[in-house]
């Protein structure tokens, strides 16, 4: 269809996502996928169950758009339980179509026309799109690599007048860095008397390693005072096409962030928020997942370590990120694609997720996958 009408686009520099692209190639290609970060294993078969058990019990229309009040005060009696915390189900929690839209409601609610945004490159490709259309303004600050650690002090002198927001995620995807005390210390340092929010993207909150502790916003007063803090089932439950997540913040910032979800999505999917609810009574399900993951995070290191490829330091999520400078000085945009083609195994290039296209000869690997598929596609990575 021919049309005639003209549009200037709110996002002229925003394309496919590189998910979508390199998941397409990896199909086309019938490579092993590696690069969208979803697992190949099944749901529970009894979480499925339960959606269906509502369904059949007539749960089938709108949710209150809060969320439903069951999975509300499952959410509040987790975080209590975990970081010592009181949420007030009513006033402080809400549940989302994904944590997606949670941080898309966040930064629209309280961002306004020339505000500045923190992001911390490498940044999720969600953030800086979300700070544009509400009319802020990105400032990034580069994670240093190879551990990909913050510096507090750079941070700092990126403040002005300007500056409303910090968004940060941790565990960090798609690095696998985690902050740590030391780093929410800092954090407390520099936004004291400011007016700065924190949007915090904690949606591996389950998936830290090696005995780590997950240093959540809502560990700290000053901090969860000022912080919007979005997690998700669907990494937690392995149910990413679901897409469920929710929002925790003080009732000041709720009731702003209620304002833009109800006219976003109003509310979501009815019977999986009741599933989730009585799913979430089995606490071991996520109290187990650092060993679960972990154990294939090991496995994965272990199958490779006759490569050619160098793993960097993975402390968290189930992204694990590997250097490729003993293999090739190609961009690694162009090593990707010629891996995914030629050697059938896709990987996500962090060139992406920098303003600039910084490239550390690094890719981006999922380990989120049945053994066999680690198994496959390390047999593959080991004869380059």
């Amino acid at each position: 269809m021919n049309t005639t009408i003209k549009l200037t686009s709110k996002l002229p520099n925003v394309g496919v996502t590189i998910f979508t692209v390199m998941s397409k190639l990896a199909g086309d290609a019938g490579a092993i996928n590696l690069s969208q970060g979803f697992p190949d294993f099944d749901v529970s078969a009894e979480l499925r169950s339960l959606v269906a058990k509502f369904m059949a019990l007539g749960q089938n229309q709108y949710a209150p758009m809060q969320g439903v009040p069951a999975l509300r005060q499952r959410i509040a009696e987790k975080t209590k339980e975990l970081y010592g915390v009181s949420y007030d189900p009513d006033t402080e929690i809400t549940v989302t179509s994904g944590a997606t839209e949670a941080l898309f409601s966040a930064i629209a609610c309280v961002v306004k026309d020339g505000d500045e945004v923190i992001l911390f490159e490498p940044a999720y490709d969600a953030y800086a799109p979300d700070v544009e259309l509400a009319g802020g303004v990105p400032v990034y600050v580069q994670l240093k690599y190879p551990d990909y650690h913050i510096d507090w002090n750079e941070v700092k002198d990126k403040f002005t007048p300007k500056t409303r927001m910090l968004i940060l995620n941790s565990p960090h995807n798609p690095t696998g860095a985690i902050l740590g005390r030391e780093d929410m210390k800092a954090l407390i340092d520099i936004v004291a008397d400011t007016d700065i929010l924190i949007v915090s993207d904690e949606v591996y909150e389950h998936i830290v390693f090696d005995g780590q502790r997950h240093e959540s916003m809502i560990r700290y007063p000053e901090l969860a005072a000022r912080s919007f803090v979005i997690s998700s089932f669907g990494k937690t439950y392995h149910t990413t096409g679901w897409k469920l997540g929710y929002c925790l913040a003080p009732k000041e910032l709720t009731v702003e962030f209620q304002r833009v979800h109800q006219f976003v999505t109003f509310a979501s999917h009815t019977p999986t928020q009741y599933a989730y609810a009585e799913f979430m009574e089995q606490k071991e399900k996520y109290l187990t997942l650092p060993d679960f993951y972990q154990k294939k995070r090991d496995m994965f290191l272990s199958l490779i370590q006759n490569s050619r490829f160098r793993p960097l330091p993975c402390r968290g999520t189930y992204f694990q990120m590997l250097s490729y400078d003993a293999i090739s000085d190609e961009k690694d945009i162009d090593f990707a694609r010629r891996l995914t083609l030629e050697h059938k195994v896709a990987a996500i290039p962090p060139s992406v997720f920098y303003i600039g296209g910084d490239d550390h000869k690094v890719l981006r690997f999922c380990f989120a996958k049945k053994e066999e598929t680690l198994m496959a596609a390390a047999e593959k990575l080991c004869r380059i």
